[in-house]
């Protein structure tokens, strides 16, 4: 279980997204306040940013807590981006994969992660596993439910899927395979963000200067709006847009 967040707007750095607010996701790994399921965040953590002119971002991931890190405060105080998703993690289970497990996941120019858990895993998604090619199968960054979440829905955005579609269809495909998953995800190509709210908190801010998508707001703006569970969220920084996300059939 994890937490996580998405930014878009006028140059900032890292830190004032992930580190000076009053309930900034640094804290929220230690100190969460929005969500019963999981209380501390240490099993690794990871921000990707966009640099002007470059449409790949880049990352910085570790597989301990974010408090620890110290490289990570000095990067974070220097380093400003017009776009960034940020990820602290709770395993689902105890493993060995260390950063790599560690969203946010990365292809092409998307970011990616997963607050939540497909608790029967791995056996409860077997059968979802085996509609991917082996090659992409093979590929997986790491032995973790969140891993091969991303790979799902990868493998839709490349096919040609819009990233509202990739995302419903994979959380669908998942809840009918494992009805007890939480699958909040959140997506961005730096331009846009696309999220889920499937079993956990999701919250969005928009202003003048910037569109954040959360697992919990960082602060008491006001402007922060709770997103309802089972929604589709597209956010640009001119718009918000929710859709409804229907139960798969039974």
């Amino acid at each position: 279980m994890c937490r996580h967040l998405a930014f878009l707007g006028e140059p900032v750095a890292l830190g004032e997204l992930l580190v000076r607010p009053p309930h900034s996701l640094e804290r929220q790994a230690w100190a969460p306040r929005g969500q019963t399921s999981g209380v501390v965040n240490a099993d690794g953590f990871g921000v990707g940013w966009y640099a002007d002119g470059d449409p790949v971002p880049a990352r910085y991931r570790r597989a301990g807590p974010v408090w620890g890190d110290l490289s990570f405060a000095d990067l974070a105080r220097v380093v400003r981006t017009r776009a960034a998703l940020a990820a602290v993690r709770g395993a689902t289970r105890p493993g060995a994969d260390g950063e790599a497990a560690a969203a946010p996941f990365a292809a092409d120019r998307w970011l990616f992660s997963h607050n939540g858990a497909v608790p029967g895993w791995p056996g409860s998604l077997a059968g979802v596993a085996a509609t991917l090619p082996a090659a992409e199968l093979l590929g997986l960054e790491a032995r973790t439910d969140s891993a091969l979440v991303w790979a799902l829905v990868l493998h839709r955005l490349r096919a040609g899927d819009a990233p509202e579609r990739a995302l419903a269809d994979t959380v669908r495909e998942v809840a009918e395979a494992d009805p007890g998953s939480r699958l909040n995800l959140l997506l961005t190509d730096g331009a846009t963000i696309t999220a889920t709210a499937w079993g956990n908190s999701l919250w969005c801010l928009t202003g003048p200067d910037r569109a954040v998508v959360a697992s919990e707001p960082y602060d008491d703006d006001p402007r922060w709006r709770a997103v309802p569970d089972r929604t589709v969220l597209s956010a640009s920084r001119a718009d918000v847009a929710l859709t409804p996300l229907k139960e798969p059939s039974p």
